[in-house]
């Protein structure tokens, strides 16, 4: 039991951790264009390779 001691403050210690990284991350933006970043992730942006002309 006396290790409910030390459990309990560090479990809410971490909770309150997440919480203040997660506010963190809500007020710079993080979660703005998230639209964006899933067209961002499939998109195509190297151009198509040429074939070398073939030599004669």
């Amino acid at each position: 039991m006396e290790i409910l001691v030390i459990l309990v403050p560090l479990a809410l210690m971490l909770g309150g951790a997440g919480l203040v990284a997660f506010l963190w991350s809500l007020r710079s933006g993080q979660y703005d264009d998230l639209d964006g970043a899933a067209w961002r992730a499939i998109a195509d942006d190297e151009p198509p390779p040429q074939e070398a002309p073939a030599k004669r």
